[in-house]
């Protein structure tokens, strides 16, 4: 590790310990973490009453970071990336919600970035998880099975179902962990300017 990367982590932790914003996403984080692993639910308390927060962070110190337009653009992305996935009931609406609150912390550009940390850390938590428990190769098929089925049905003009599937899951993953791991990713990556 050279200078500026030890600079960089000296400011990260810094930012973490000092940026309001930043620590209150990771606060809410890490308790609806701890939630979606205890009982597989997020709390709307949780989600609302952190979004709440963020926009009101929005309107009273707009010269930090944005202002109210720019935490709800950053909600209602967060929001409009996630929609779909619960739609087509590959996720719960607590996850649509929490990546939505997430948003409003992050602003626009940021939770599209951390979208994709999303999406790679849940990735790897399902690949993980189905190398633990050696059902990999069932999770493969699944997986496969289910993007078939769903391309058949949007082309029938049916409303897509992930569960619509005959196969039997390999389990589950508490979502909201990838969020808050993919989450963290992002502003690690930022402040080490890698995004």
């Amino acid at each position: 590790m050279d200078f500026t990367e030890f600079r960089a982590a000296a400011e990260l932790l810094g930012m973490l310990l000092t940026d309001l914003r930043s620590l209150t996403l990771l606060l809410l984080l890490l308790a609806a973490s701890i939630c979606d692993l205890r009982t597989r639910r997020i709390p709307n308390l949780l989600t609302f009453g952190g979004a709440a927060v963020a926009l009101l962070y929005g309107m009273a110190a707009p010269r930090h970071g944005g202002g109210l337009l720019w935490a709800l653009g950053g909600l209602g992305l967060g929001f409009a990336l996630m929609l779909p996935l619960y739609l087509v009931r590959a996720m719960g609406a607590g996850d649509v919600k929490l990546m939505a609150m997430a948003g409003a912390f992050l602003g626009p550009d940021g939770t599209w970035q951390t979208v994709i940390f999303v999406f790679i850390t849940g990735g790897i938590a399902a690949l993980a998880y189905a190398l633990w428990h050696r059902v990999a190769g069932k999770l493969l098929r699944n997986t496969l099975q289910t993007t078939e089925l769903l391309f058949v049905t949007v082309a029938a003009g049916i409303r897509p179902d992930a569960r619509a599937s005959s196969t039997q899951s390999v389990g589950s993953l508490p979502y909201g962990v990838s969020i808050a791991l993919g989450t963290v990713a992002f502003l690690v990556a930022r402040q080490f300017t890698w995004v």
